[in-house]
């Protein structure tokens, strides 16, 4: 499918490729890993020919269809619906319907079998593309990625960057390609869309590469993992956990060659030692010598997961109860948040705050951490509590001209150099890094200086909101291990799964306006919510790139779009049936409170009336109930 060979990409002296290989076949579904710098998504864009190598080929088909998702499309500007955007995916269909729309308005005036035969093989190529389901494939997609009916007819211009992001992640999908690059396509999702996309990219037949930081969607989604490491491309076959017990494997297979050779190479330096001095023994030790030159040197192992050596003070421990919040209402214009809610925070909490985007996880941060003083209720911070709360925005409040050392120092005066420069090296700021001004550092740098500021201050509660945004693997892994050592209190939100069943004891989410809570890990909390909602979703079947043999075939056929519409009407029928079941119920009721009323029986002929009345109705009722539950048990099956 591609391939790549004896690749070699050069940034002004150095080079971020040195003649890797890397062969993607049909079907493979790859996750492309390595720390933040190492090229994961310099390689995408030389793949695609937006970048082109220093030496080296990057070889596919020159029909491959390719979709690429990346950060940039984030400034694609739009006045027109979401819905709009996301069908300009269909590009030749579009243009068979506006070819179409014009050829049908000739015919009002022009009925030459010319025009006729026109239409026809218009019709039936825009039939052949599918073109009369293309906008219930596109409604499809972006409901799976958090946008309802009326989201989708508003303006691409109305909705932030990350919003603007999953449509465009819809366009991509929508376009069926052979192939897709995904760089970071969970950044902007929530943990619904998230796992929509999992079984969405499950089911993708074609092939995938993926660069992200969610351990959890690679480990569902992958099949192989590739490692981007000192110039070079490793390959393993099979997900993320595969990776990481293969790859200890192979170090330790690796650290123990490296021991032994040593060994050996001392054991000949000093027989090559002993014999110089003797000339007898001077020519064995000159090959001895050239032949140690010529041996090929096993390199040591490189610890690619720092550890976090310094342990997390505070001068004041807090009380019992940390916050404690009563009779929360809170909302927007037209949009309720909190209603009514109440909850509670005690010391040692280690708390996840999960759900939908819009829920009102951000809100309600910003009510614990007192900086949204606009709602009804009370929230209370206990007693010596101190808070420190790290959210997005604050990246922004880093002083551009500082040094990163500068800028801790400013923040914690109170530690000495070496603590902050320990920090700073736990953060992946070592040596002279520590002196490179603000203003020089990436996203994802300029995050793990705010989090190092976050975890130097005096605090015994920490409000995280989105603390894994912009951070790679690695930097995961330092802040899990930071907050695992945190002897405080602390309520998070993320949308990074592993982050947060490494880090939280308590679970609370938002549901119908209400905060609730789960007294245990993230996984045991999935594992409840799935025995809870036991129904499974609707999940949109991805169309697929056509393979080969399929190509010559003049009228595809949606079985996946046939089998959603007939699920649609299957469910209206039901929704119907409940309606007549419950007006049914209150007639019966009326009936039996008729019958109840002692007055009644002095007319024998109205008795037997509401009695015959009462009778068909019951038997009426009974065969709608039934009717009710086949149905229910039919769509139940349909949707396996």
């Amino acid at each position: 499918m591609i391939a790549i060979n004896n690749l070699t990409f050069e940034i002004g002296a150095r080079a971020l490729y040195d003649e890797a290989n890397w062969h993607i076949k049909p079907g493979d579904k790859v996750g492309l890993i390595g720390a933040n710098g190492t090229g994961k998504t310099t390689l995408l864009r030389i793949i695609v020919g937006e970048y082109t190598p220093t030496s080296g080929t990057v070889s596919m088909a020159k029909d491959l269809k390719i979709g690429y998702l990346n950060q940039d499309l984030l400034s694609y500007e739009s006045e027109k619906s979401i819905l709009h955007v996301a069908m300009e995916a269909f590009e030749r269909q579009n243009q068979l319907h506006t070819e179409i729309e014009s050829l049908l308005k000739k015919m009002e005036t022009d009925y030459s079998e010319d025009l006729i035969n026109k239409l026809s093989d218009k019709q039936m190529e825009f039939e052949a593309l599918d073109g009369y389901n293309i906008e219930y494939r596109a409604h499809e997609i972006l409901a799976g990625l958090g946008f309802d009916d009326e989201q989708q007819h508003r303006k691409l211009s109305e909705f932030s960057g990350g919003w603007r992001m999953r449509v465009m992640l819809a366009r991509i999908l929508l376009q069926a390609p052979d192939i897709l690059l995904l760089d970071e396509p969970t950044n902007h999702l929530d943990l619904p869309s998230i796992k929509w996309l999992e079984t969405y990219l499950q089911a993708f037949e074609g092939a995938i590469v993926i660069v992200s930081h969610d351990r959890y969607f690679l480990d569902r989604v992958i099949n192989k993992t590739v490692e981007s490491r000192k110039g070079k491309l490793t390959l393993y076959a099979g997900n993320y956990s595969y990776y990481l017990e293969e790859k200890a494997l192979r170090n330790e297979i690796q650290a123990g060659q490296f021991k032994n050779q040593q060994a050996k190479i001392k054991q000949e330096e000093r027989l090559i030692e002993r014999f110089r001095a003797k000339a007898s023994k001077a020519k064995m030790a000159q090959s001895r010598l050239k032949a140690l030159e010529r041996m090929e040197r096993v390199d040591d192992v490189d610890d690619d997961n720092p550890t976090v050596n310094f342990s997390f003070k505070f001068s004041k421990q807090s009380g019992r109860h940390v916050v404690r919040l009563e009779d929360i209402t809170k909302a927007y214009p037209g949009v309720p948040i909190l209603k009514h809610t109440h909850a509670v925070i005690e010391k040692g909490d280690k708390i996840a705050l999960i759900g939908a985007n819009g829920k009102g996880k951000s809100t309600l941060l910003r009510i614990i951490a007192r900086a949204d003083q606009d709602f009804e209720g009370k929230s209370e911070t206990g007693h010596n509590v101190t808070t420190t709360f790290f959210a997005q925005h604050q990246l922004e409040a880093l002083h551009l001209d500082h040094e990163i050392l500068q800028e801790l120092q400013a923040f914690a005066p109170k530690h000495t150099e070496t603590e902050l420069r320990s920090i700073l090296g736990c953060f992946l700021f070592t040596g002279d890094d520590a002196f490179k001004k603000i203003r020089v550092l990436s996203g994802g740098e300029k995050s793990r200086v705010a989090l190092a500021k976050a975890l130097t201050a005096d605090a015994n509660f920490l409000i995280l909101d989105e603390p894994t945004n912009h951070l790679d693997i690695q930097s995961v892994n330092i802040l899990i291990q930071a907050l695992q050592q945190y002897e405080g209190t602390f309520i998070a939100v993320s949308h990074d799964r592993y982050f947060l069943d490494s880090v939280a004891n308590k679970i609370w989410y938002i549901e119908q306006q209400q905060i609730k809570e789960y007294p245990g890990t993230y996984q045991e909390y999935e594992e409840w919510a799935a025995k809870k909602q036991p129904i499974k979703e609707k999940q949109v079947v991805p169309a697929q790139p056509k393979k080969e043999e399929n190509k010559k075939s003049a009228h595809p056929k949606n079985e996946t779009v046939d089998k959603q519409r007939q699920l649609q009407q299957m469910n209206r029928e039901l929704n119907t049936l409940e309606q007549e079941v419950t007006s049914l119920e209150k007639e019966l009721a009326a009936l039996e409170e008729l019958l109840a009323d002692t007055e009644i029986y002095n007319s024998p002929d109205k008795l037997q009336e509401i009695n015959q009345q009462y009778q068909r109705k019951k038997a009426e009722l009974q065969e709608q109930q039934t009717r009710w539950e086949r149905l229910a048990e039919e769509i139940l099956d349909f949707s396996e």
